[in-house]
């Protein structure tokens, strides 16, 4: 199973969406995929239409009750996809980590136990630095990171690849990163534009060709408990997830290792 971490220490740069609907679109083109929603939040547990009422057992229990995946993965909506639910427990799985020596390697060790069905495994992560988000890129193979067409975008990008770094010296030495991909994209604003221009700039092809625009579909759908992908199929956004999904399926490896 390949794992891939969505990740960006920042906040309402459309981390939640881009693993929901790029995991959707994997599907939706014969890969077996599993969301790992990691995030206290559980926004992308909402976003796939499981309510906070249904989510008896979650990655708290992955991360801290060693249950494994096979246990907890549930089936969504969407054929092809699954996932693994987070719920506001995880908040305190930060605390219950502090103390515990495997306390980077708890998701690594649970992906690798075994018990998984699936090609690809998405990991939405919190938007902070902070042990589960340690735990996540421990885990990965690879990294995808959403990144907002703002003036800080760079800024913050170049925190979360200092990060990378670390975790490649200490924890994942064959973590890479799969790809950048901008958000948010207005074309209407001339600030989008130069700040695309800089992340390629700086970045070169690891940036993707796809961008995702603001959408007002990509904002409603969650609100349905559906990806926008099943909620609007045709609007621009959907397009270019569905974009987005083809270029990351060219950056992965040829052969997928099924379980």
């Amino acid at each position: 199973m390949i794992t891939v971490a969505v990740a960006n220490q920042k906040g309402g740069v459309g981390k939640t969406t881009t693993a929901i609907n790029i995991a959707t679109a994997m599907a939706a083109t014969g890969w077996r995929t599993l969301l790992l929603d990691l995030d206290p939040q559980g926004n992308a547990s909402t976003g796939l239409g499981i309510p906070s009422a249904d989510r008896d057992i979650s990655s708290y229990d992955l991360l801290i009750e060693g249950n494994s995946l096979a246990q907890i993965a549930r089936a969504t909506s969407i054929p092809g996809l699954d996932i693994v639910p987070a719920t506001q427990d995880l908040s305190g799985a930060e605390v219950e980590l502090v103390s515990a020596e495997d306390r980077a390697q708890r998701l690594r060790q649970a992906i690798r136990s075994g018990g998984s069905r699936h090609d690809i495994c998405f990991i939405d992560c919190p938007p902070s630095l902070g042990l589960l988000t340690l735990n996540a890129l421990t885990a990965a193979d690879t990294l995808l990171v959403p990144l907002q067409c703002e003036f800080f975008a760079l800024e913050g990008l170049s925190q979360l690849l200092q990060t990378v770094e670390r975790v490649q010296q200490r924890f994942n030495p064959d973590l890479g990163i799969v790809g950048v991909v901008l958000t948010m994209f207005d074309r209407r604003n001339r600030l989008t534009d130069q700040v695309a221009d800089d992340v390629r700039d700086c970045l070169g092809a690891l940036v993707f060709d796809a961008v995702i625009p603001r959408n007002v579909r990509l904002s409603e759908a969650p609100s349905h408990g559906l990806p926008a992908l099943v909620y609007d199929h045709h609007c621009a956004g959907s397009r270019a997830y569905i974009a987005l999904a083809r270029e990351l399926i060219g950056r992965l490896p040829a052969q997928r290792i099924a379980a």
